[in-house]
C-alpha cells in the first residue's frame, strides 16, 4: 500500500511528491546504485517489472520479446485522463522526435488502468492520436491488477458522482533493446531528458 505514492487525475497538487516516493520504492527494488548517467531512475538489475501478458487493439497477445532491438517506454494509465495521461503521451512523442532516426527503434505502451471502458477501439484511437505507432495495451480486471502489481504501480478507481475517475501513478517504465528494465522516468522530467536517456540505451 502507497497511499502518498499516486496521482487523481485532473490534480496537480502533490505530483512531484507522489512520484519521487514511488519512484524511492521503485528504485529500493533494484541491485545497483544510483550513480548513473541516467537522468531517471536508474533500476537495472530491478526484480519487478520484468513482463506483462496483454492484448493490444486487434486482440493479440503482446509480452516484451515482441520489442526486443527496441527501446521500450511504458505508462500506464487511462483514456478519460485529463491531465497526466495525455501530457505523458505528448512528452513521449515530443521525446521520439528529439531523437531522429534512433526514434524510430523506439516503442511507446499505454496500459490502460482502465479496462471497462477503454475498448479495443477507443484505445487505438487515443494512442494513435499521439503517435501512429504508439500502442495501447489492456486486459481484464484481474490481469490489469495483476500486471499492475508486476510493476509496483498503483492505481485505484475513485468515484464522482454518477461517474468515476481513475488515482494512478505517473511513472514510466523504460526497457532496454535488450528487454531489461533500466531506467524509471518521473512524470515532472522534459523531453529532453527522456530523450537522452534513450539515447544511452540505444548507443
Amino acid at each position: 500500500m502507497m497511499p502518498s505514492a499516486r496521482h487523481t487525475c485532473g490534480t496537480r497538487r502533490g505530483l512531484v511528491i507522489a512520484a519521487a516516493a514511488l519512484a524511492a520504492t521503485l528504485a529500493a527494488g533494484c541491485t545497483s546504485g544510483n550513480s548513473s548517467a541516467f537522468n531517471g531512475i536508474d533500476v537495472t538489475g530491478a526484480d519487478y517489472g520484468k513482463d506483462f501478458r496483454l492484448l493490444d487493439p486487434e486482440g493479440r497477445t503482446r509480452t516484451l520479446a515482441d520489442f526486443k532491438g527496441q527501446a521500450v517506454l511504458l505508462f500506464f494509465g487511462f483514456t478519460q485522463c485529463p491531465d497526466v495521461c495525455p501530457t505523458a503521451l505528448a512528452r513521449a512523442a515530443q521525446a521520439k522526435a528529439l531523437l531522429g532516426d534512433l526514434g524510430n527503434r523506439v516503442q511507446v505502451i499505454f496500459v490502460t488502468v482502465d479496462p471497462e471502458r477503454d475498448t479495443p477501439q477507443v484505445l487505438q484511437a487515443y494512442t494513435t492520436a499521439f503517435d501512429p505507432n504508439f500502442l495501447g495495451l489492456h486486459g481484464t480486471l484481474e490481469e490489469t491488477a495483476e500486471v499492475a502489481k508486476n510493476f509496483k504501480a498503483y492505481y485505484k478507481k475513485v468515484p464522482t458522482g454518477s461517474s468515476y475517475t481513475m488515482d494512478h501513478s505517473a511513472l514510466t517504465y523504460v526497457y532496454d533493446p535488450a528487454g531489461k528494465l533500466r531506467v524509471v522516468l518521473r512524470h515532472d522530467q522534459t523531453a529532453e531528458q527522456f530523450a537522452q536517456d534513450l539515447r544511452r540505451l540505444l548507443a
